[in-house]
């Protein structure tokens, strides 16, 4: 992975007063420059062949500059240029899934977070450890395939937006369904309601939240659409739609927004906290936006089966704000809250403390 000190060097020939900020163009790219233009910053759009035409069709959110690469491997041949500029990069679940986790560590770049992360959330294995550890309620997890007596999740490993994921019943549907050379984990199935609930860790703002060391902020929820899972049952039974040979599929094709009860605000909160402290001890701290991936219960417990640590597409909901970030400022959406972080970041002198 590249180092701290690699990067404070870049940093050290930057012109903080001209900084701009880049990321590939997928995911939530529209309002990671929407934000950043909102806050004054240049933009630049890293893509595929060719600038995707529907940017024409949202010039607030239109990055001020395309960079085209041939594959995303390509993007090491870009940093000169992406230095020039001044950029920093923002990585979101795409930027790091196309490119690759061994891929992206190695980027030469200046990175909005920090990149040791990467091995924490991508290891399930070692997501349940950093999670546990920090007195999460998780799903139970199944060790052995062969235990499944009732119905459980399984998942591959890395940011795949649910696809191939699915449920089994026992171990017959297991080995029905599994994609063998894959890395997985088994989950039992929690019955609930899914939110996806979107905090900011920030280590250099002082007002606010406060943890040990910085603030936490609650920026929106939202839930996932997933296809097939969330219209198949008009179909029929489940019964009927197994014998049918028709079975659901978790795949995310959009976002539905949400507000949690009230009451519940404290015990959110406390798992962000929770999360964040155990981050700063095993690895430094992640940085910035953060995703807990949650299922509340019908006793108003919250389980929590799953993060991600950077921007997660459900904040596209809120390019102007949502419910709870109107309590913090008008018109904040995570993309700008981004920008706010550099730019507060720069004019301190502490770049170092949110980059990596």
């Amino acid at each position: 992975m590249i180092t701290k000190e690699q990067i404070s060097n870049i940093l050290r020939n930057y012109d903080t007063n001209n900084l701009a900020i880049a990321t590939v163009c997928s995911h939530s790219s529209l309002q990671i420059f929407h934000g950043a233009r909102k806050e004054g910053l240049k933009t630049i759009g890293i893509c595929l062949k060719s600038p995707p035409r529907f940017y024409d069709a949202f010039p607030k959110a239109k990055p001020d500059e395309f960079i085209i690469i041939d594959s995303y491997q390509d993007i090491h041949n870009i940093v000169d240029k992406l230095i020039a500029n001044n950029a920093i990069i923002i990585p979101h679940g795409s930027f790091v899934e196309y490119m690759g986790t061994d891929d992206f560590v190695e980027l030469a770049i200046p990175t909005f977070g920090n990149r040791a992360v990467l091995e924490w959330e991508s290891d399930r294995d070692m997501e349940r450890q950093w999670l546990e550890s920090a007195g999460i309620h998780m799903p139970k997890e199944i060790l052995d395939p062969k235990d499944i007596k009732s119905p459980v999740m399984v998942k591959y490993h890395g940011a795949k937006g649910g696809r191939d994921f699915f449920v089994a019943k026992n171990y017959k549907d297991f080995k029905e369904n599994i994609i063998s050379n894959e890395k997985y984990s088994i989950q039992e199935f929690i019955v609930g309601t899914r939110y996806y609930i979107h905090f900011f860790y920030s280590p250099i703002k002082t007002e606010g939240y406060q943890l040990s060391k910085g603030t936490l902020e609650v920026l929106s929820m939202d839930r996932r659409v997933e296809s097939n899972a969330d219209e198949i049952f008009r179909l029929g039974s489940p019964r009927e739609l197994e014998s049918a040979g028709i079975h659901p599929t978790y795949v995310v094709t959009g976002n539905i927004p949400l507000v949690a009860r009230e009451s519940l605000l404290p015990l959110v909160f406390s798992l962000g906290e929770r999360v964040v402290e155990k981050s700063l001890g095993l690895f430094g701290g992640m940085i910035g936006p953060f995703c807990l991936e949650t299922v509340f219960t019908d006793k108003l417990e919250i389980k929590v089966f799953e993060i991600s640590a950077r921007i997660v597409a459900g904040t596209n909901l809120y390019p102007s704000g949502s419910s709870y970030s109107d309590f913090i400022e008008e018109d904040l959406s995570t993309g700008r809250r981004i920008a706010q972080e550099i730019k507060l970041a720069a004019s301190l002198g502490k770049l170092d403390e949110i980059l990596s």
